[in-house]
């Protein structure tokens, strides 16, 4: 069974499906570790709610003494508090260097006043290797790359416009910067944002309206469903990646329109909204399909590609490349500049006419200040290395060696007997923990091995899918990810996460 799965893999074969059918259906966990997670997460809410008795937050009580309600209800804060406040290192942790291949984190120390827990900085400075970090070209340094052309900005236009794009904060950097943009993607024009998040929430307003309908992904992101609601449009949720799911709703929204009794009257807009990749899955949108019932339903698609632009296809153009899909075939095409670009912001991109009436009517371009000249030019910078205008291939080079980076951690990865999640080319890593002691345990010895990594449980992931998430980086090299993967082997059998039921190999994988 697994020398089947790991030769597909390596000879390239196209039908992706198939291979993933066949690890996912040895890829579950029992019913005694079912009930475990189970039983495991109501110890800690006991716990949790006994150290509440004994001493209630004073967020709760603040109605009291000022005579406003408070900030945060009783569940939020019990939450916080008493449940995540426990693994508060494991979820972030502060760092005070540039986030490439290692990072160097400020340690804390875990104290209790009375039954509120609470960390410490210590003042030690501890250099670990970086997998944690978006940081998937490797651009996020303070020297080479777009930092040169960063450095170059702030002599000649300062580090901020003080103003928004309406106004006068629209410069050359800005006009230069969207222009690239667009003829990198494929599109007509472009339209960039200061703030990444802030492209979703402040733009999908101004597209969509109440007499619209949004079918969303089931796991898209929160400044997604944010703007969604922020448009009051009415939304409808669909199975992750469940095109099956997504026709019937498209089907319904057809039929019945905004009135299911009573007169017919048709949605002003329907909206298909998906992520080219999923941060917390590591899978890939099944674009081509998407693309073919949006034509087939007359609807309009709306793609954030906040990780995959950069991150995938074989120049980085993001997901649409990946499938050999026609940009034009996606109406609205969105985002972010921090992952790939290693810089801050985001953007909007689509038709001329569509991008001209977003610059006038965007809160984004009327409300915010734009985007800080140096970061700007940092982009420009990224983006002509990746478009092999600068002369080098040192574009071409970090999308191969991130490619070969992927397959051969995902590969080592499964190996171990490990259950991991996502796509094989998907530089996002979850490794499944399952339980909420488990995760924090592997967060924290790898830590004191020298290796940074987050964790992510409930309500942040499904119930029983608590994981750690690892991001695969360009700038990392082979030695780093053997140490890596040396340091997860041990604590794994140490924690008991050999969950997989495919036979452990000790076969040698081609780097």
């Amino acid at each position: 069974m697994e020398s089947t799965f790991f030769v597909k893999l390596l000879q390239g074969k196209q039908d992706k499906e198939e291979v993933m059918e066949e690890s996912d259906e040895m890829h579950t966990i029992s019913f005694i570790s079912c009930f475990f997670v189970h039983l495991g997460f109501y110890i800690l809410i006991f716990v949790g709610a006994l150290s509440a008795l004994v001493r209630p937050p004073q967020l709760t009580r603040e109605k009291n003494r000022v005579g406003y309600p408070p900030l945060y209800s009783r569940l939020e804060t019990f939450v916080s508090l008493y449940l995540l406040g426990r693994l508060r290192d494991c979820l972030s942790n502060p760092i005070c260097s540039v986030p490439g291949a290692e990072v160097v984190l400020k340690q804390r120390v875990f104290e209790k006043e009375g039954c509120i827990s609470n960390f410490k900085f210590t003042g030690r400075r501890v250099k670990c290797i970086n997998m944690v970090s978006y940081n998937y070209l490797g651009f996020a340094e303070n020297c080479g790359g777009g930092s040169d052309f960063a450095i170059k900005a702030i002599y000649e236009n300062g580090l901020s416009t003080g103003s928004t794009r309406l106004l006068y904060g629209s410069l050359d950097i800005h006009s230069e910067l969207e222009k690239l943009t667009a003829e990198f993607l494929g599109v007509e024009d472009s339209l960039s944002c200061g703030m990444g998040f802030a492209t979703n929430s402040l733009n999908l307003p101004v597209i969509i309206s109440r007499e619209c309908l949004v079918l969303s992904d089931a796991k898209n992101h929160s400044s997604i469903i944010l703007g969604a609601k922020i448009s009051g449009a009415t939304i409808k949720v669909f199975k992750h990646n469940d095109v099956d799911h997504l026709e019937l709703l498209l089907k319904e929204a057809v039929y019945y329109g905004q009135n299911r009794v009573g007169d017919y009257k048709p949605w002003k807009k329907i909206f298909i909204i998906v992520e080219g990749m999923y941060s917390m899955e590591g899978t890939f949108a099944p674009l081509p399909q998407i693309i073919a019932l949006k034509k087939k339903y007359k609807a309009y698609l709306y793609v954030d590609e906040a990780h995959s632009i950069g991150a995938m296809g074989k120049s980085g153009r993001g997901v649409v490349e990946y499938y050999g899909c026609n940009p034009k075939d996606v109406d609205i095409l969105m985002g972010t500049y921090t992952k790939s670009f290693g810089a801050a912001g985001g953007y909007i991109a689509g038709s001329k006419a569509f991008i001209s009436h977003m610059r006038s009517n965007s809160y984004a371009s009327k409300y915010a200040w734009s985007m800080s000249p140096p970061v700007a030019a940092h982009i420009v910078g990224v983006l002509k290395i990746l478009m092999q205008m600068d002369g080098t291939t040192i574009g071409q080079t970090r999308l191969s060696t991130m490619a070969r980076n992927t397959k051969y951690f995902r590969l080592k990865l499964r190996q171990m007997g490990l259950i991991i999640y996502g796509c094989e080319d998907s530089p996002v890593v979850p490794i499944l923990c399952y339980f909420y002691s488990k995760m924090a345990a592997m967060v924290r010895n790898l830590r004191e091995h020298k290796v940074a990594v987050v964790g992510a449980g409930y309500p942040a992931t499904p119930f029983l899918e608590g994981r750690l998430r690892i991001c695969i980086s360009a700038c990392h090299t082979k030695e780093q990810l053997d140490y890596v993967l040396e340091v997860i082997a041990k604590a794994s059998n140490e924690f008991g996460l050999f969950y997989s039921k495919l036979p452990r190999s000790n076969r040698f994988i081609e780097y």
